[in-house]
């Protein structure tokens, strides 16, 4: 395993190349993304300096760059993220975001909500990265906003929807565990219309996932497979809108991912997965005036899995089981501004669930509806939010969230933020009605967060420091007094992030430090125990240079140690990682890219008994017609 004191090397690394932005503040270089627009923290257009919540941008010029290969490697050591994986590309990743449980991350891919409602979790290892165009993060809560599922933080996707004119773009590369990969598509944008199309195909032969065996308590998988387990990825993603007149457009968008996953496991759980990820949405605007818009969205998600159990040597493949989820969304909201810079913002969302499975729940079906006005105010150099959502949910009735938040602005780019949330999110159909291991009587976790930060924004630099308390109530946790999931536990998070990044004499830095202290606060004997599977430091560091033609970056990779399970008996060791890559402009047009990741081939998990890769190592050639 990872020597213990790699990680705080990381970790140092990180913080000095965070802290020292203030002594370039004259620097003439070029500049950063400060007007970079964000949507999802407000549900309206604000820009990153002026959000009074933590927000981070991944924009598709920086996912093309670091060469990232799955969602999971783009979101790896960013600020307050902690992620834990089931054996590398493919298989099953969970985030946490601020400490926070897995499934107190709302994820919404082009506005529609995602999710399995069954297991409560989002996808995020069958999200192509070749169909992302932009990533924005929220951290902290946005149930007042959204309703259930936004404890910690809120993720969306934005897939490809292209620039002006005829581009086309293609993407053919391979790599180390014999992976292949292909992707290409075109998108056009005329004066009233435009459309985008995309394909991609990715597939590797995997690593041996699981290290464990078919006997004995805590054996991991409970299976006796030392094979590599494979993955594939058949992606398309449709995109196009048109401006009707000058005050009415519509969008629609659909994203199809099909997916075939091995992993170790038995025949009453299955050891192959076909499974189906897909999103279809449509949208219409009416901005009949600068003072008024309106927007209303439908979409629909499908979370989509079929197990079976395959014995290579006997020549069969038998059907284990069924877990299909479909999430029918609807929203309409309406944007208001009066006066200078006010805004109001009322809207309304209502959401049903729908099971699927050769497992018998008790239930199959709910549905809920909510409501929300929100208000944005600058004052002078000062800043106000507030909002307020009501939603009503067939099992658990009604319940109330809020958020007030401020800003304040001072000289020099610097600027203070302070902002205040509560949360809610509804137990999962596992939680509730998995049979024999289901308790109906869950009630639904509760929330309240403070945060305070302090930014500074430059024409080439900025930097962020946020400050963040957040208490969890009625917590969903495996009781063993009843042997079943029950509303036991409390949990407090205190955390601290500090975020920089620099443009210096052609030389791109960029760096994230994360502390989290996410403790149970339960009385008895896991009492300020840490919460499982959370990585208490994370660090991440990106630094890239071009020459002429050639491009040059580096990403470290740092996590302190975390524990597999609540009584912290299970220790996971930390770890660093260091990736290189290069590219090469060919042509205009063409670029030849080849990265090496884990170049020091550090041996780590992340989930007891689930291995990590190794060196990897990447080539692939991309074509993007010029803009």
């Amino acid at each position: 395993m990872q020597p213990r004191n790699t990680t705080h090397h990381i970790l140092t690394l990180a913080i000095a190349l965070a802290l020292p932005h203030a002594a370039f503040a004259q620097s003439d270089e070029r500049a950063t993304e400060l007007d970079e627009i964000v949507v999802t923290a407000t549900r309206t257009q604000v820009a990153v300096q002026d959000s009074l919540l933590p927000v981070e941008v991944i924009d598709r010029e920086a996912i093309e760059r670091s060469q990232a290969r799955s969602l999971q490697g783009l979101l790896q050591g960013r600020a307050g993220i902690s992620l834990s994986n089931q054996g590398g590309l493919g298989k099953l990743t969970t985030v946490n975001i601020r400490g926070t449980e897995s499934d107190h991350v709302l994820v919404l891919v082009d506005g529609i909500r995602v999710g399995s409602a069954t297991a409560g979790l989002a996808m995020f290892q069958d999200f192509p990265i070749d169909q992302i165009e932009r990533v924005e993060i929220v951290r902290g809560p946005r149930s007042s906003l959204y309703g259930s599922e936004a404890i910690g933080g809120v993720i969306q996707i934005f897939t490809v929807r292209g620039g002006t004119g005829l581009q086309k773009n293609l993407r053919v590369g391979g790599g180390s565990n014999n992976l292949r990969e292909a992707g290409g598509g075109f998108s056009y944008r005329g004066d009233r219309a435009w459309v985008s199309a995309q394909a991609a195909y990715q597939e590797t032969d995997g690593i041996n996932a699981c290290r464990g065996t078919a006997a004995g308590w805590g054996a991991g998988c409970y299976a006796d497979e030392p094979d590599d387990d494979g993955y594939r990825n058949l992606s398309i993603n449709l995109r196009g809108g048109i401006n009707i007149t000058d005050s009415v457009e519509v969008e629609a968008h659909f994203l199809n991912a099909d997916s075939f996953n091995e992993f170790d496991g038995s025949i009453y759980s299955g050891n192959e997965s076909d499974n189906l990820q897909q999103v279809l949405g449509g949208r219409l605007g009416w901005t009949p005036s600068q003072r008024i818009k309106v927007t209303a969205q439908v979409g629909r998600a499908l979370d989509e899995s079929d197990s079976y159990y395959a014995d290579a040597l006997a020549g069969m493949r038998d059907f284990v089981g069924t877990f299909d989820t479909r999430r029918d969304t609807a929203s309409v909201q309406g944007d208001f501004s009066f006066g200078e810079k006010q805004l109001i913002s009322v809207g309304g969302d209502w959401q049903q669930d729908d099971i699927t499975s050769t497992t018998a729940f008790d239930a199959d079906s709910r549905d809920n509806t909510g409501v929300f006005v929100e208000y944005q105010g600058t004052f002078g150099t000062q800043q106000l939010q507030a909002s307020v959502r009501n939603d009503d949910n067939e099992q658990f009735g009604n319940h109330t969230t809020g958020s007030l938040g401020w800003g304040m602005a001072f000289g020099g780019g610097f600027k203070l933020n302070a902002s205040y949330g509560t949360g809610f999110k509804a137990p999962t159909f596992n939680d509730l009605y998995y049979p024999f291991f289901g308790n109906p009587d869950l009630k639904p976790e509760s929330s309240k967060s403070l945060n305070i930060g302090l930014a500074q924004y430059a024409s080439t630099w900025n930097w962020t420091f946020n400050l963040y308390e957040t208490r969890v109530d009625d917590l969903v946790s495996y009781d063993a007094a009843i042997f079943l999931p029950n509303n036991i536990e409390k949990a407090r998070i205190r955390g601290a992030e500090l975020t920089g990044a620099i443009s210096l004499a052609g030389w791109d830095l960029a760096a994230q430090v994360s502390h989290a202290d996410p403790r149970n606060r339960t009385d008895g004997y896991n009492r300020d125990n840490v919460l499982a599977r959370r990585a208490r430091d994370t660090a991440r560091v990106d630094v890239d240079r071009a020459f002429g033609d050639f491009r040059f970056g580096i990403t470290a990779n740092g996590a302190s140690h975390r524990f597999d399970d609540a009584a912290n008996s299970v220790r996971l060791a930390g770890y660093g990682t260091l990736d290189l890559r290069v590219e090469y402009a060919l042509h205009r047009d063409w670029t030849l890219q080849a990265r090496a990741t884990n170049v020091f081939d550090r041996e780590y998990e992340t989930i007891a008994w689930y291995h990590q890769p190794g060196r990897e190592y990447g080539l692939s050639i991309r074509y993007q017609s010029a803009k």
